[in-house]
């Protein structure tokens, strides 16, 4: 008798390993909309506001939340998770952090430019590199 409610406890542990492991964009999603005030929301995309410039706004988030790929252009930290790409500007008293489904622009290519791993098909998981071919 004893070993079935560790049998239980076992299983359920396993089962929330499990849901919380999935789903990567909710878990970044969870994690601005409790760090941040959003100030926008426009269908899939929302926008929040950090009081702190946009590295100090960028590592937070990679700390707490480590993205697929990350990449820096013109100012603007570009991180790509699962289902989200989030791009951390800068905006006056902080930064501004805005949360994208990658359905949208990213699949049409709009942020090929940042290279590997910002491209449409791109592998989950990978970082910088490439393999032959890639435009570096």
């Amino acid at each position: 008798m004893s070993t079935m409610p560790r049998t239980l406890a076992l299983a359920l542990a396993a089962v929330l390993l499990l849901v919380s492991g999935c789903g990567s964009g909710t878990r970044i999603r969870d994690f601005l909309e409790a760090n941040y005030e959003r100030t926008e929301i426009l269908d899939d995309t929302s926008v929040y506001a950090s009081p702190d410039p946009v590295g100090t706004t960028t590592e937070a988030i990679v700390d707490a939340v480590p993205p697929a790929e990350r990449q820096a252009d013109g100012g603007n930290e570009y991180l790509r998770y699962e289902d989200d790409i989030v791009i951390v500007s800068a905006a006056a008293g902080g930064s501004t952090v805005r949360v994208e489904d990658l359905d949208g622009r990213y699949r049409g290519g709009f942020f090929a430019f940042l290279g590997p791993g910002f491209r449409p098909g791109s592998p989950v998981g990978t970082s910088g590199g490439g393999g032959p071919g890639d435009v570096k």
